[in-house]
C-alpha cells in the first residue's frame, strides 16, 4: 500500500471516529434527558445541565478534530492545548451536566438500584477519594513529562489515544470529586476538597515552571515549543482550576442536621438524587 494513502486513511479515521463518538454521546444524553422528562414531567430536567454537556462535547471536538489535532502531532504547544481542553475544561463541563443523576432518573428502578449499589461499592469509594483523584489526574503529569513516557505515548497512535483517554477520565474524576453535583459515597467536606484543589494548583505550577526552565523535562521538542507549552499549562491550568473552585462554591450545600443536632444528615444533593430515582 502507498504510505501516503495509508497516512491519509489513518488521518481520516482519526477524524471521523471521534466525531461519530461525540455525536453518539450527545444523542444518548438527549435521549436520557427526554426520558427523564417523560418519567417526571413536573421535575423535568435542567436545560443548563444539557447545555453544560454540549459545551463539554464541543470542547472535546475542538481538541480532537482539525485544525488542532494535526497541529498537536507536530508542535508541543498544540499537545498542551489538547491536554488542557481534554483533561481540565471539558471534564468540568461534562461533570456539571450531572450524568449520573440523569441515569438515576432515566433508568428503571432495578437498574437504578444496581447503579446506586455500584456507587457505594468499595472500589468506587477508594477511587473517588480526593487523594486518589489527585494522584491520578495531577501528580501523574510529573511521570508523563519527566520520564520517556510522553515520547513513547505520542510516538504510537494507540498510545496517543490512550493518553487522551487518561486525560479525559482522570480529569472527570477529579472534577467529580471536587465539585460534582452527582451523588458520591462519603464525599469529604468543602475544606478537604479545597486543600486538594490547592495541591493541584501548586503541582501544576511547579511542573510548568520546571518545564519552562528545562529541569528534568524529557520532551523531544524544540525549546521554544516546550516553553510555550509550559506557559499554556501555567496560565491555562490556573484558569481551569479557578473555574473548578467556582463550581465547588456553586454546588456546595451546607450539611443538614437532625433534630437532636448531633448527627449530620446526608447532603441535599445526595438526598434529591436518590429520592428522585424511579
Amino acid at each position: 500500500m502507498d504510505p501516503h494513502l495509508h497516512h491519509e486513511g489513518a488521518s481520516l479515521a482519526g477524524t471521523v471516529l471521534p466525531a461519530v463518538v461525540l455525536l453518539a454521546c450527545a444523542g444518548l444524553y438527549l435521549h436520557l434527558a427526554a426520558r427523564a422528562r417523560r418519567r417526571n414531567p413536573v421535575q423535568g430536567w435542567n436545560r443548563w445541565r444539557t447545555t453544560s454537556f454540549a459545551v463539554g462535547l464541543l470542547l472535546l471536538a475542538v481538541a480532537l478534530l482539525p485544525p488542532l489535532a494535526p497541529f498537536a502531532h507536530t508542535d508541543f504547544r498544540g499537545h498542551m492545548t489538547q491536554h488542557l481542553l481534554i483533561g481540565m475544561y471539558a471534564p468540568l463541563a461534562l461533570v456539571l451536566a450531572a450524568p449520573v443523576t440523569l441515569l438515576l432518573r432515566a433508568l428503571p428502578a432495578p437498574r437504578g438500584r444496581r447503579l446506586t449499589a455500584l456507587l457505594h461499592s468499595g472500589p468506587v469509594r477508594v477511587l473517588t477519594h480526593p487523594a486518589v483523584a489527585f494522584l491520578v489526574s495531577t501528580a501523574s503529569l510529573a511521570v508523563l513529562y519527566f520520564t520517556p513516557l510522553y515520547h513513547l505515548a505520542t510516538g504510537d497512535p494507540v498510545g496517543h489515544w490512550l493518553l487522551h483517554t487518561h486525560f479525559l477520565l482522570s480529569g472527570c474524576l477529579f472534577a467529580y470529586v471536587i465539585a460534582g453535583p452527582d451523588p458520591a459515597p462519603r464525599r469529604p467536606g468543602v475544606r478537604t476538597r479545597l486543600v486538594y484543589l490547592g495541591l493541584a494548583i501548586a503541582t501544576h505550577a511547579v511542573i510548568s515552571q520546571l518545564m519552562y526552565g528545562g529541569f528534568w523535562v524529557d520532551i523531544h521538542a524544540p525549546i521554544p515549543q516546550v516553553q510555550g507549552g509550559a506557559q499554556l499549562m501555567y496560565y491555562g491550568g490556573d484558569i481551569a482550576e479557578l473555574l473548578l473552585a467556582a463550581a465547588l462554591v456553586a454546588t456546595w450545600r451546607p450539611e443538614r442536621r437532625n433534630r437532636s443536632g448531633d448527627t449530620p444528615a446526608p447532603p441535599p444533593s445526595y438526598v434529591v438524587s436518590i429520592s428522585d430515582r424511579p
